[in-house]
């Protein structure tokens, strides 16, 4: 499906497409997904548990909390970079795939809030100037990265992402960490 997507776009990919990257008859494509759209939801699934994975390993509770800030925007950013043709289809596909599409992609960036809020209270705890922040902020934050991240991929620069690491780190601090006035 991947390869798919990145060839046609979702709105043109066909069962036999998927079939053919996939080196699968179209019966055996039905054995596992009920039609295309079941097939682009699991990829999309699994791609964003393997981010939400890597984003969580990245940001290793023996780092200093700024750091933790960091490396885990830059997994993030290194992870969509690594396949930029695919971030691109996928980041902008999933808008027009349906509701049940947009359901998952929202319960995507839960996750990933749920992840910023659960850091966010450990290093409240012991870094000074941090503050502990709200589920809604939490998920401004993501959608905040989420809309960096867009405008790089519409832009044709989802093979530079990782150029977002200072704006989008500068970004998480700035909301995580209150100014000293």
């Amino acid at each position: 499906m991947a390869t798919a997507l990145v060839e046609k776009g979702y709105g043109a990919v066909t069962i036999a497409d998927i079939a053919r990257h996939a080196r699968v008859s179209k019966r055996t494509f039905y054995e596992h997904f009920a039609d295309k759209q079941e097939c682009f939801l699991a990829v999309y699934a699994a791609a964003s548990d393997r981010l939400l994975r890597l984003v969580d390993e990245a940001a290793q509770p023996d780092l200093d909390w700024v750091e933790q800030v960091r490396a885990a925007v830059h997994a993030y950013l290194a992870a969509l970079q690594t396949e930029p043709a695919l971030t691109r289809t996928v980041l902008l596909e999933i808008q027009s795939a349906g509701p049940e599409a947009l359901r998952l992609r929202r319960r995507g960036q839960q996750r990933f809030a749920a992840l910023l809020l659960e850091r966010v209270e450990e290093g409240a705890r012991t870094v000074p100037g941090a503050r502990p922040i709200s589920p809604a902020m939490a998920t401004a934050v993501i959608g905040g990265l989420n809309e960096l991240v867009m405008e790089a991929v519409e832009d044709g620069r989802a093979d530079r992402l990782t150029d977002l690491d200072a704006v989008a780190t500068e970004f998480v601090r700035a909301v995580l960490v209150a100014s000293e006035e």
